[in-house]
């Protein structure tokens, strides 16, 4: 969608010329090839020329011999021009040498290209004036080329304020698209064109007399009308007596007589296909196909074509433009300049001087009088009222120029009322126009834009009024005074500028369409002049005419059929793709551009989106605040509370009445202890109360309220103060990071998406709480102050945002709580408040079981929708429906008991469901009411509907009396389902929420309407009745009876024989209207006017002008036509889907904001892939994985889909020859695929290939194929072909699977359906509602022109499937005119409405009016809005990702290398070898982004508590972390994710800093232990030297001294006194906690990812006696003990870490948080 694409502020870029290089270098010889007039000159040449080929056919040059002449002197001059011009670029550039020669310029060979067409042209004009040539010869078609030299007046716009790549970027991408919908849009073609062939084949039987003889079939041989009949006897239409079935194919007809549309064979199936899905003509083909066979196959088929094809596929090309559209426009937003408000363009700002001497901008008003005129009249002429007067007058103007009408033909038309009036208002505003310029002044007066229109239309006027003007064309200015009146409405002026105000975009759109026109006319002109008997393009106003009879989809099948007629069965296939290219574009692209074009008005831009939420916001907030006016009616009563009378109170004074409510505080209370109750509220476990005193405390809520408020307040603070000091920690270890040049040293690599935003989140939370090294000091540079600045200014709109989100959530919350206040306000001081019909009390025990009733339900989802009671009614009510589907003018409920049995029980449960509901919640004034909104007034009206119509039971019902009103309404009951199912009332939000709108759209059209509807009434009134007899002009003459003949068939194109007449009968000639349009009064134009605007029946419109009027007028129509379809309808269009984002809370999203709700929806259909790993070893299996995994396999696969499919190109018919060797070729097919499914099956394992659903649905068919290859072989009838050709195109669905593109689209398709099933629900339950009121007011009317057999009103089956035909254009207006029959064309009768033949007039106009509106313009342009909601999701590209396609399908690889059981979950633990493994975008570095690491992995630890996370788990925290939260997030969405991050970085940081702490502590303890070990070796070695130097060596291997046993005592007590000092360091009951046991002395132990074998003692002590024996002394030993000792030392720094830890942080056990770190 719009707001979709990235708006990026597009800066100066130089222009990118795609036009041709018209800046030669300068030549001495041909100067004026350069001059600027001179490429004026040549593009004036080129439209000339259009203009010149344009009358150049033979029937022009038949009526005006001259223009031959002309053309061929016209021809030679531009001819002389254009050679000198190519032979000028020719000198200049060169021919072929050189970089810039004329060949190798695109442009100059386009222009040598037209140049050669025009000599071609000119020489072929010179033999045909020679009469060498006949010119109505084939040859006139070498002209074809010649209107394509209108690109050359055009092509100087092709120059683009954007880079040249950036532009072909995006024509790139957008042809992809088109040209992937378009593949899309085929598939379906050949889908449904093969189950045409399949299901039906030809129509070619149909009913003859029993007298026709082969080889000499005519029209009278043919039943009135034609009709198709079926071979079998059990189906289809059987002929009456007198006729027989008989195929006309072989009684001699040829194909061309039998015309080109059937399902006969693929191509023509295709072609047959495409015409019923562009709704033209294709209820026709299934009123042939109910003939000719069993009807549930042409219901089946053709409905479902309508609804795919027609509804669905095609406006996916709607989405594709809205989003191409959407990116040029973002683009080429600084061409066409930014939105601007409405503001007056009567004001402007000035610079002016101050007192001071400063300078200021000024308002000033151009407007300001500045004329000779009065005071008084200037002051007169700005005043309010004058001004209103003036409208008023134009008003009353209006009104009397919509009162005109046709008063016959003897009435003088010229000098009447009307003509006097006109004169009178003309010389009222010529006056008023004087008056402005004698005020203003004339250079004032027009400098204002709608004073330029007045001064139009007073000069249009006065024209107007001269007698012999007057009804002329200058009617149009006084009929256009009704657009002054759009200054009444400021909102209908607002929508009007925001639609039509940016007229650039709109007008380029109006003038392209225009060029199309005329050069597709000029072609099809030069193409087709040449056949004889087709007069549809003999001359350019009929080929203008009937392009743009194909642009609008009236008729354009009949202009393509008698086309095809007219030039063969050779030339039919060329001519049919030609006319369906035109008309995919100009119907699909072109129509789909100008929808684009009003959305792109319609949207805000991004600045004004955010401020839009607020605003919501804030609106929301208010209205929550206040409380419905039925409840607050209370108010208005004095306060009457509830009081009790304490009678067992013993005192001598007379206690006074105490408020119940108060009272009740205190039942049962006992004491309490506040010390108790303040120690219970943080925490209802820690408190040491009993159980009588916590439950004392529960029933005082609002203390409890009111004291936690205020520890959470103290909480918070705390919180924001923790936060603060560890984010000012993580930066400072940050910044000595970096410093310390730990990040240097790495090669330099792109940083993924999940780290950039990881670091745009720390630098905003460091800008947040502002750190000291953000101050700006006297020594930065220059960058370094324009960077602090930046970073000021975005820590202050940080701060303002997190304010406002703030407010507004603060805001909420004191709405819902002052309501909440106000109810109970209500409820306490007045008793009648919350009472079921002021009888039932509020807590009754009656009420409290109504209550359960009525809100019981279901805990599953679906049957949890909504209640047990509305479950029931919603089944008795569709029983009812199904009841009513049986009632008939023919079998009424009235006279047929079985059908008053459903009445009775409808009744009854209804009444049962609103007396349950009233005593639970009340009627009206309570606030949970039965009727508190539509829903609730609606049940109530069908419900006294339903009852009264059931006590009555009118035996007979007059036509048009109340009886028939009452069985009308009753009709309505259908909609019951809106209210009883939660999603159906939101459709019916959808639909009336955006009706102010809808509302505005409405009033354009109809201005639109009256405009030309007064014109047509003042040129038309009393000019289009005419004599029935064509051959009678005079209406004197116009008398007697004439033959005239019956149209027997559209389909069969027979010529007639020498001397056969066609079939007719003789009728009275008759002087009279056209039968279902005038221009006689206002309201037959304007409802003549509306069936033209919804394009259907204009044609006929058009045509009735021009014969009767003349062919000028025919302008009138095609510019009501051009007006009404281009922009009227597509308003419609672009407006519902604006209201459906708007209701859907899409519409004020940002760009980021949507992309990151489509990134969400795409998330949640993303699946693991269901492909298993390749076999490890390089045997067979795994060689038969890489041939069943490759590309081209895949595509063979495809190819060989695509071949098997093909041989359904012509109809399996047991009877048929051919039918044998296809069947059998299929056979090969169906081997083939089995011999892949079994090597997929080796590939991937049994189980491993009954993972995919794709697999699944490929055994199942090929499953399906072996059964039927038995059964083929077995039976070989016409049943096994039947199975056959279905599993042939059950496998031709798999082809989606195989194609991305196309799976994409058909995803698009296939959600769009699921989130429309309720809006599909809502059309078909308004539908049912008007087929069962169309049974009462039209079940017996006559047959009429569209009235027939095949569409009627007599049962409600009928009536659907005439309203399904009505919901697609196809001829409603002449149903309705059928319908409106009146005597003395019907038969009358007063008594009951089922024995009359007639209609009703006003309730056709109603009815089908109402219903088109309602289902035509806005249901089903609900559909085209979740299309193009959807399209974006699917198919965006990947610059508008968030996370691309390539991005997912990473993750889900990795995925499945995680998730080797594919149970689609994983335990907690494994998350970290998954993220570790994730590449590109989603890479975490951990040397860069450790803690980004930490805080994803405790992420998942705490919201799913160390269990299982699924695949869409994991997704959805990478997509948060992904994006830039600040802009994509909505703000309660925003504010939930923020406290979420805020508490995963604290908890992260807490663990960081305790992990810190555990490894500063066991340094400590290493110290502590070296130092032991040091001390023991050297009083070891200090012992051993003792002992050498003082006693002898027999004494110390024999004796010990008593010194010595002391020393070994003391040296084995040591290590106990230093286990004893380790304890007194500050410890973590941490199970992963470092421990030195005995036991584990020599065992390899971890630490921080890396092993360390504990330091063995002796080594050390040998290599620390080594050293201390080189100081050889014992004070040396003594001064070495004493600077190595450092027991004292580390003993109190274990105590201040341990006094620092317990003062910042509560020691807590943390068994899982090693786990987390230890990376």
């Amino acid at each position: 969608m719009l707001k979709r694409k990235q708006s990026s502020r597009v800066e100066a870029q130089p222009v990118t010329d795609f036009g041709p290089d018209e800046s030669l270098s300068d030549n001495a010889d041909i100067l004026w090839i350069n001059k600027p007039w001179v490429h004026s000159l040549l593009r004036i040449c080129a439209i000339i020329s259009v203009i010149s080929v344009c009358m150049n056919t033979p029937k022009t040059f038949e009526h005006y011999p001259p223009l031959q002449y002309v053309t061929f002197a016209l021809d030679t001059l531009l001819m002389f021009l254009y050679t000198a011009e190519m032979i000028a670029k020719m000198h200049i550039r060169g021919i072929v040498k050189g970089d810039s020669s004329y060949v190798k310029d695109r442009w100059c060979v386009f222009d040598g290209f037209m140049v050669f067409c025009l000599w071609v042209s000119l020489v072929l004009q010179v033999f045909e004036i020679a009469e060498i040539v006949d010119q109505m010869s084939p040859w006139g078609m070498l002209r074809i080329p010649r209107p394509l030299i209108m690109i050359r007046a055009f092509r100087i716009y092709f120059r683009f304020e954007l880079p040249r790549t950036r532009i072909t970027n995006i024509l790139k991408r957008s042809g992809e698209q088109i040209w992937s919908v378009s593949i899309f849009l085929l598939f379906f073609l050949l889908l449904y064109g093969i189950l045409g062939v399949q299901m039906f084949g030809t129509f070619t039987y149909h009913c003859v007399t029993d007298d026709t003889q082969p080889g000499n079939v005519t029209w009278n041989n043919l039943a009135i009308p034609d009709t198709h009949c079926s071979r079998e006897l059990e189906e289809g239409y059987q002929c009456p007596p007198g006729f027989k079935c008989m195929d006309l194919e072989d009684l001699g007809l040829s194909r061309q007589e039998l015309g080109y549309s059937g399902f006969n064979e693929i191509g023509t199936s295709i072609f047959t296909v495409y015409e019923a899905a562009s709704q033209e003509g294709w209820v026709f083909l299934m009123y042939r196909a109910i003939d000719s066979f069993p009807r549930w196959r042409s219901y089946f088929y053709f409905i479902t074509l309508i609804f795919f094809l027609a509804w669905l596929v095609k406006n996916v090309f709607i989405a594709v433009i809205i989003e191409t559209f959407a990116e040029i426009r973002v683009q080429f937003q600084q061409m066409w300049g930014s939105r601007s408000s409405t503001t007056s363009t009567a004001t402007t700002q000035m610079f002016h001087e101050d007192a001071a001497g400063g300078w200021q901008l000024v308002a000033v008003d151009v407007n300001k009088p500045q004329g000779r005129a009065p005071a008084c009249l200037q002051k007169m002429m700005r005043s309010s009222v004058f001004h209103m007067f003036i409208l008023s007058m134009v008003a009353v103007d209006v009104i009397v120029a919509a009162s005109n009408y046709y008063k016959g033909e003897n009435f003088k038309r010229q000098y009447d009322e009307f003509y006097l009036a006109e004169v009178a208002f003309t010389v009222l505003f010529d006056l008023e126009a004087l008056l402005k310029i004698w005020c203003l002044g004339f250079t004032g007066y027009i400098s204002s834009s709608l004073h330029k229109f007045e001064l139009l239309l007073v000069i249009g006027t006065t024209l107007h009024i001269y007698p012999d003007l007057y009804h002329s064309q200058f009617t149009y200015f006084q009929v256009l005074r009704v657009v002054r009146l759009i200054k009444i409405s400021p909102a209908l002026e607002d929508f009007v500028y925001k639609i039509f105000g940016p007229g650039k975009k709109l007008g380029s759109l109006v003038v392209f369409t225009a060029s199309l026109l005329i050069v597709m006319s000029a072609i099809s002109l030069q193409m087709f002049c040449f056949v004889e008997e087709l007069d549809r393009f003999t001359t350019f106003p009929r080929a203008f005419m009937s392009m743009f009879q194909i642009l609008t989809q009236e008729g354009w099948v009949d202009v393509m059929d008698q086309t095809l007629n007219a030039v063969g069965h050779m030339w039919a296939p060329v001519v049919a793709i030609y006319f369906i290219l035109y008309h995919l574009f100009a119907t699909l692209i072109l129509l789909s551009l100008f929808v684009a074009v009003i959305l792109d008005n319609l949207e805000l831009d991004e600045d004004l989106k955010k401020l839009k939420q607020l605003k919501q916001s804030e609106a929301n907030a208010d209205t929550k605040e206040k409380l419905p006016l039925r409840l607050r009616i209370f108010e208005k009563f004095p306060n009457r509370p509830q009081m009790v009378k304490i009678s067992k109170l013993p005192s001598d004074f007379t206690v006074p009445k105490i408020r119940e409510s108060f009272m009740k505080q205190f039942i049962d209370r006992q004491q309490q202890d506040t010390s108790c109750l303040l120690r219970r509220l943080p925490s209802a476990s820690s408190s040491s109360c009993d159980h009588s005193k916590r439950s004392a405390i529960e029933e005082n809520k609002y203390i409890d309220q009111k004291l936690r408020k205020s520890v959470f307040s103290i909480r918070a603070r705390n919180l924001l103060e923790k936060e603060t000091a560890i984010n000012k920690i993580l930066r400072a270890c940050t910044r000595q990071r970096m410093l310390s040049g730990s990040f240097e040293g790495q090669p330099a690599k792109e940083r993924s998406i999940l780290s950039v935003q990881h670091h745009i989140r720390q630098e905003r939370r460091s800008l947040r709480h502002g750190s000291n090294s953000q101050r700006i000091s006297r020594g930065k540079s220059l960058e370094t102050l324009t960077q602090d600045h930046s970073n000021t200014v975005r820590y202050r709109n940080a701060q303002r945002e997190d304010s406002e989100i703030k407010m507004i959530q603060e805001k909420k919350e004191q709405a819902e709580m002052k309501r909440k206040v106000q109810e109970e306000e209500l409820r306490e001081n007045h008793p009648y408040f919350d009472k079921p019909l002021f009888i039932v009390g509020r807590e009754h025990r009656f009420r409290n079981f109504c209550r359960v009733v009525v809100r019981a339900r279901f805990n599953a989802d679906l049957l949890g929708l909504v209640t047990y009671l509305d479950w029931v009614m919603i089944i008795v009510t569709i029983c009812s429906c199904i009841s009513m589907m049986f009632e008939s003018p023919f079998r009424r409920v009235m006279h047929a008991p079985t059908l008053q049995i459903a009445e009775y029980v409808f009744v009854i449960f209804m009444s049962i469901e609103l007396n349950l509901k009233i005593m639970a919640d009340g009627l009206f004034f309570t606030p949970t009411a039965v009727i508190r909104d539509f829903g609730g007034v609606m049940d109530i009206f069908i419900y006294l509907v339903s009852l009264i119509f059931l006590c009555w039971m009118p035996q007979n019902v007059p036509a048009k009396s109340g009886a028939q009103l009452l069985m009308v309404l009753r009709c309505l009951r259908p909609l019951r389902i809106f209210k009883l199912v939660p999603q159906m009332r939101k459709v019916v939000r959808e639909l009336f929420s955006g009706f102010k709108e809808i509302f505005l759209v409405s009033i354009l059209l109809l201005t639109l309407m009256l405009v030309f509807a007064s014109f047509g009434v003042q040129l038309f009134a009393g000019k289009l009745a005419k004599c029935n007899d064509p051959h009678i002009i005079s209406r004197e003459d116009c008398h007697g009876i004439f033959r005239i003949n019956v149209s027997v068939s559209k389909n069969l194109n027979l010529k007639l024989r020498p001397g056969e007449k066609k079939p007719g009968f003789w009728v009275p000639r008759v002087w009279a209207n056209p039968r279902n349009f005038n221009f006689d009064n206002v309201g037959n134009a304007m409802l003549a006017l509306f069936e033209v605007l919804s394009l259907k029946g204009w044609v006929e419109v058009r045509d009735v002008i021009i014969h009767r009027v003349g062919p000028i007028h025919g302008i009138y129509i095609h510019v009501f036509v051009f007006l009404g379809c281009m922009i009227g309808l597509t308003l419609f269009v672009g407006v519902v889907i604006a209201n459906f984002n708007e209701n859907k809370g899409t519409a004020l999203l940002t760009v980021d904001q949507r992309r990151w709700e489509d990134l969400k929806s795409r998330l949640k259909i993303a699946q693991p892939l269901h492909l298993p790993p390749r076999p490890d070893n390089d045997g067979f299996r795994a060689k038969m994985y890489d041939i069943t995994q490759h590309p081209f396999f895949k595509r063979t696969i495809a190819v060989l889909v695509l071949a098997q499919s093909v041989l359904l190109s012509v109809k399996w018919d047991a009877a048929d020859p051919v039918t044998v060797p296809l069947a059998t070729m299929s056979v090969v097919f169906t081997f083939i695929f089995v011999l892949e499914v079994t090597m997929k099956i080796i590939a991937m394992s049994p189980s491993g290939f009954w993972q995919s659903r794709r697999n699944r649905y490929d055994l199942l068919v090929t499953s399906l194929g072996v059964i039927w290859v038995i059964l083929h072989f077995a039976l070989l009838n016409a049943y096994t072909y039947m199975m056959g050709a279905c599993v042939i195109v059950f496998r031709f669905f798999s082809i989606c699977g195989k194609h991305v593109t196309l799976k994409m689209l058909l995803l698009t398709v296939v959600v769009s359906m699921y989130k429309s099933f309720f809006i599909i629900v809502g059309m078909f339950l308004l539908l049912l509602c008007y087929a069962f009121a169309g049974v009462v007011l039209f079940g017996t009317v006559k047959y009429g022109e569209n009235i027939n057999r095949h569409a009627n009103f007599s049962s409600a089956g009928k009536a659907i499937t005439v309203l399904f035909r009505i919901v697609t254009g196809e001829d409603w207006n002449k149903i309705m005119h059928d319908c409106m029959v009146q005597p003395p064309f019907c038969t009358p009768d007063n008594s009951t409405y089922w024995k009359t033949d007639c209609g009703n007039y006003a309730g056709a106009l109603m009815y089908f009016c109402s219903f088109y509106v309602i289902i035509a313009y806005i249901m089903l342009n609900l559909l085209v809005a979740i299309i193009v909601e959807n399209f974006s999701l699917f198919y965006s590209t990947e610059e508008d990702q968030l996370l691309s396609y390539n991005d997912l399908r990473h993750f889900q690889i990795i995925w499945n290398m995680v998730d080797d059981k594919r149970e689609g979950v994983i335990p907690t633990f494994r998350v970290k070898f998954l993220l570790r493994l994730l590449r590109g975008r989603l890479e975490v570095d951990l040397d860069k982004d450790k803690l980004l690491f930490k805080h994803m992995c405790y992420e998942m630890e705490r919201l799913h508590n160390g269990g299982d996370v699924t695949f869409h788990d994991v997704l959805s925290m990478l997509s948060y972390r992904s994006v830039d939260i600040r802009k994509s997030l909505q703000l309660e969405e925003l504010l939930a994710r923020e406290q979420l991050e805020y508490t995963i970085e604290e908890e992260v940081a807490k663990q960081t800093i305790r992990m810190w702490l555990k490894k500063c502590l066991k340094r400590i303890r290493a110290k502590q232990q070296q130092s032991c070990s040091i001390i023991h070796s050297l009083r070891e070695s200090q012992q051993q030297e003792l002992s050498r130097f003082l006693n002898p060596p027999s004494i110390e291997t024999t004796q010990p001294s008593e010194d010595m046993n002391a020393i070994n005592q003391d040296n084995s007590a040591q290590p106990e006194t230093s286990s004893q000092q380790q304890l007194l360091s500050p410890t973590l009951s941490d199970r992963g906690g470092y421990r030195q046991d005995s036991a584990d002395a020599g065992k390899p132990q971890r630490k921080f990812g890396q092993w360390r074998l504990p330091s063995a003692p002796k080594p050390i002590s040998h290599s620390v006696s080594s050293v201390n024996l080189r100081f050889g002394g014992r004070s040396t030993m003594k001064s070495v003990v004493c600077k190595m000792n450092p027991m004292s030392d580390a003993a109190s720094c274990g105590s201040e870490v341990k006094k620092w830890w317990t003062r910042q942080l509560t020691v807590e056990s943390d068994e899982s948080g090693e786990d987390l770190l230890d990376i």
